[in-house]
Formats: structure tokens, C-alpha cells, sequence
């Protein structure tokens, strides 16, 4: 089975890699990364992971999955207007 945990950890440090985020992984269940663009109160956004490794926005779109983290990161920081470090 599918560590969900470790993989948004991995999910939140690829995030952190674009300086306009902020990123707070939170353990209560579900598991899931809470991230806000610096400059905006607007934007806002929780990914969770399923079961079968797939980035989840609160909306359910799927950015990616545990295969390519990166991506999926540089996918929510696309949709949150961030720009890389």
C-alpha cells in the first residue's frame, strides 16, 4: 500500500521550491498540503494524495501523481500564478 503521507511530504518539499508558496503539511486525517500564494488572500489551495498516488486539488483536479512529483508541483504553482526560486 501506498505511504500517502510520505508522498505529500515529497509533494510539499517540490512545492516549496517556488518562492511565491507557502507550505504547510497537515497530519490530521486526511493527510493533506495546505498552499497559499504569498501575495494573494485569494489564492489558496489543499492538495491531498490517493490511495493510487494522485495529487488532488479541494476542487478534484489532478495534477499528477507520485511518478512525477515535480510536475504535479509545478502544475499547482502554474494554477496559483508562483514562479519558481
Amino acid at each position: 500500500m501506498l505511504d500517502t503521507m510520505s508522498c505529500l511530504e515529497r509533494f510539499a518539499a517540490a512545492t516549496r521550491e517556488h518562492i511565491d508558496l507557502s507550505v504547510r503539511v497537515m497530519t490530521a486525517s486526511p493527510p493533506r498540503v495546505q498552499v497559499r500564494n504569498r501575495f494573494s488572500d485569494n489564492l489558496t489551495e489543499t492538495v491531498t494524495c490517493t490511495d493510487h498516488g494522485a495529487f488532488i486539488t479541494s476542487w478534484g483536479y489532478r495534477l499528477g501523481t507520485v511518478d512525477s512529483v515535480e510536475d504535479a508541483a509545478a502544475r499547482l504553482a502554474y494554477l496559483m500564478a508562483a514562479l519558481p526560486a
